[in-house]
């Protein structure tokens, strides 16, 4: 049997590959037995015998809280996952294991309540529910799918996931039983990485697998991504507490809001990139997961709060970036200024990067921001010019251009930064092109990554561009003269933005 450690994948990357994987077995194309281990963006999910009643929250608290739903093809009602939440697919063929549905249910639940026991939490069924059970509550869910005797779907064991998540719905359509978790029991979470091992050791063992290869990597050529796209998941007390800050300041971010896949890792290193106006955009971009819809009114005590929080996370360095606001007449620029000037008050030495749109390329805006005076202003070209009608088609290539060519000229104290995902069916000698436009204009910091697709609705990706091709352009950026270039997989517009700008000032010291 091989393992695929994957870390933090969106659900919709897991769903297709459960389905391409399935696919190729029942074509003949592929025989191993594979188990899935990952972690998800808080997403819920409704099984073929689910009720829509049994999400107990409207849409608009879904898109806040940044938590998508999916109709699936497993048994059971409807459950949570996401960060802290171990989940497995056991794509087996069930033949090999007595043809006999039920005997499998079982068989995974043992493997769990093997796996809580070596952490001393004593586990057990319930005669009327599937699932694994600490008295009254589930600790671990558990619905399946099978055709032609091909299993998918699977587990999803609580070890220190959000729990208030599950407050959003009636889980697994069982009223009066509560949800727990091996931290709420324990005190204290174990590595999430003890887990796996644990796991998989009974998972061979309760299924008599002779032997087990564990990987991390490609399998079955493009079907999922490639080994160097796995997500670190980090889930620590700082994420908890970071959770808890955005909660009760009623803050949005873009780690949340556009599914970066860095975001357990840099919540655990208590971060974050806030993302303000709202959390809802009013452009159509088809590259990016940020809510589209109607937007919300400009909320005043915002900038204080932003403040408040980056003081209690004692950041020497904070990003801050915006929903694109077409509907305002500046753009948001104001909004900006007035969080720029609430840090330096609240927060004072904090240095402070902001990520604008393009603010419809009004000068009188960027002026708004400019005067506030930053330390950086950030605004990515994304793309090249020949794929904007395609991923930006309400995005100009140019007006984004004369947005940093602006800010470099009016102030040349105020470092700036763009950035561009690639993988979308650009090629080299574009992205090369690209880069030579920004440095004309004297931009000074860049990022390259590779775009994911957040979801079946959105623009496929075209290719998994290889690390190599990412150390050229970081070398080509170089050589053109900028100050720092991040690139590389899942480097994005505001991770470890701090580390390019500390670098670029020991460099010139």
């Amino acid at each position: 049997m091989l393992v695929l450690n994957w870390g933090l994948t969106p659900y919709q990357h897991a769903w297709q590959f459960q389905e391409s994987y399935t696919k190729a077995r029942r074509q003949g194309k592929a025989d191993e037995d594979v188990l899935v281990l990952l972690e998800h963006p808080p997403v819920i999910t409704v099984g073929r015998s689910g009720v829509d009643g049994h999400i107990l929250v409207d849409s608009l608290t879904l898109k806040e809280k940044q938590c998508e739903v999916y109709h699936v093809d497993r048994g059971g009602d409807v459950t949570y996952h996401g960060p802290g939440q171990l989940v497995g697919y056991p794509l087996l063929d069930l033949k090999r294991y007595g043809k006999d549905v039920h005997a499998y249910v079982h068989n995974l639940e043992e493997v769990i309540i093997r796996t809580l026991a070596d952490f001393g939490i004593i586990a057990g069924r319930d005669e009327k529910y599937t699932g694994v059970w600490v008295g009254e509550d589930k600790i671990c869910a558990i619905g399946i799918g099978a055709r032609n005797w091909l299993s998918f779907h699977g587990f999803a064991l609580n070890i220190d996931a959000d729990l208030s998540y599950f407050s959003f719905i009636t889980p697994c359509g069982i009223q009066g039983r509560g949800v727990t978790s091996m931290e709420k029991l324990l005190g204290t979470a174990p590595a999430m990485q003890e887990v796996r091992s644990r796991l998989i050791a009974h998972f061979q063992a309760v299924f008599q697998i002779a032997a087990v290869t564990e990987t991390d990597g490609r399998w079955l050529g493009d079907t999922r991504p490639p080994s160097w796209l796995k997500g670190r998941v980090a889930s620590n007390q700082n994420a908890s507490e970071v959770h808890g800050m955005l909660d009760e300041l009623s803050l949005n971010t873009v780690c949340s809001g556009a599914h970066c896949p860095n975001m357990g890792e840099c919540y655990a290193s208590r971060t974050a990139t806030f993302m303000i106006l709202g959390s809802q955009c009013t452009r159509q971009c088809r590259f990016c997961a940020v809510q589209k819809g109607p937007v919300q009114p400009v909320d005043a005590g915002e900038p204080e709060r932003v403040a408040h929080m980056v003081k209690r996370l004692g950041l020497q360095y904070t990003v801050i970036t915006s929903v694109t606001r077409d509907d305002l007449p500046d753009g948001g620029a104001g909004h900006f200024a007035r969080t720029i000037e609430a840090i330096r008050r609240i927060a004072p030495g904090t240095l402070i990067e902001v990520l604008i749109p393009d603010l419809q390329g009004n000068e009188a805006s960027l002026d708004t921001v400019i005067a506030a005076r930053p330390e950086v202003i950030n605004h990515n070209v994304e793309t090249v010019p020949a794929l904007y009608s395609e991923v930006r088609p309400q995005a100009n290539y140019q007006r984004s251009l004369a947005v940093l060519d602006y800010v470099k000229r009016q102030a040349p104290h105020i470092k700036t930064k763009s950035g561009i995902m690639v993988g979308l069916g650009e090629t080299p000698a574009q992205v090369a092109a690209v880069l030579a436009d920004l440095r004309s204009i004297g931009c000074d910091f860049l990022t390259v990554g590779q775009y994911l697709a957040p979801s079946a609705q959105h623009i496929a990706i075209k290719e998994y561009v290889a690390p190599e091709q990412f150390v050229h352009y970081r070398e080509l950026a170089e050589s053109f003269g900028f100050l720092h270039a991040a690139s590389g997989p899942l480097v994005r517009s505001s991770y470890r933005a701090a580390d390019g700008f500390f670098q670029k000032e020991r460099l010139s010291s």
